[in-house]
């Protein structure tokens, strides 16, 4: 197993949900994520309980591969990002490594204040090239 570094992974992670330059954001997916990865994103409390009141299980929010992980980046950016009103950021000193599993905490910070104002903790596992598989998030609001 190559060495991960953790922060330069949370940081790279973090800059790639703030890339505006479309081709710039789409190398940036493709440098982060495998071919094959996954990102599993925890939805609201709200959307969950709505799920299991449809009779679902599961009310995960998935996106495989380079063409749904660029969709998925690239809607969060026109969202949250290019209104102006967020950036995102890896948070201090949360990101640690263990063999395959990298973990760390992110912000959502408001451009006019420069306070965080959400969240979330991102648990990932990595390949031998140091790309992520599998990308479970897990936002705190």
């Amino acid at each position: 197993m190559t060495h991960i570094d953790a922060r330069d992974l949370a940081d790279r992670y973090a800059a790639v949900w703030n890339e505006a330059d479309p081709d710039l954001r789409r190398k940036a997916v493709q440098d982060l994520w495998a071919p094959d990865g996954v990102h599993v994103l925890q939805p609201p409390q709200e959307m969950r309980a709505e799920a299991l009141r449809l009779g679902f299980a599961d009310a995960a929010l998935v996106a495989r591969g380079h063409d749904e992980l660029e969709a998925r980046v690239a809607r969060s950016y026109e969202e949250f990002v290019a209104t102006g009103e967020f950036t995102f950021r890896a948070a201090g000193d949360s990101s640690a490594a263990l063999e395959d599993v990298v973990t760390f905490r992110w912000e959502a910070v408001a451009v006019e204040s420069g306070e965080a104002a959400g969240g979330g903790l991102e648990f990932v596992t990595v390949g031998e090239d140091g790309r992520i598989i599998r990308d479970y998030q897990f936002p705190a609001l």
